[in-house]
């Protein structure tokens, strides 16, 4: 298991309101770790290119797994969404995009603070 795989499941899943996530390396639009049964391969560059085009996010909101997510913020690093009770939170440092997810019985709140906290330790390991 990889060190990504390990931050994950101990950071993310492990809070118990992470439904679902991967790291997504940018440069070469790769999936690095994700939980299982997680396929975003086909959406890596949609992914990658919010945050190239945030403004277009924030008004044309996300499709993913054949929902439609109304985008909540959408800035430099951070994008949050959500569809119903569901949400789609990706954050972004120099070298990933982490993507999570979280349902109905989840806190969007704590699934937030979660992946912004793996982002920040991800930055801080990039210098």
């Amino acid at each position: 298991m990889n060190r990504l795989q390990i931050l994950i499941d101990d950071c993310l899943i492990g809070t118990k309101h992470v439904g679902s996530a991967a790291i997504l390396t940018i440069k070469n639009a790769n999936v690095a770790a994700a939980t299982a049964r997680f396929n975003i391969l086909p959406q890596v560059q949609m992914f990658i290119d919010c945050f190239k085009h945030s403004e277009v996010t924030r008004e044309r909101g996300l499709s993913f797994q054949d929902k439609s997510y109304t985008c909540v913020r959408a800035d430099r690093n951070s994008v949050y969404s959500k569809s119903n009770a569901q949400g789609l939170i990706l954050v972004k440092t120099s070298l990933y995009i982490i993507v999570a997810t979280y349902n109905e019985n989840m806190y969007p709140s704590v699934c937030v603070e979660a992946v912004e906290k793996l982002a920040d330790y991800l930055r801080e390991k990039e210098k």
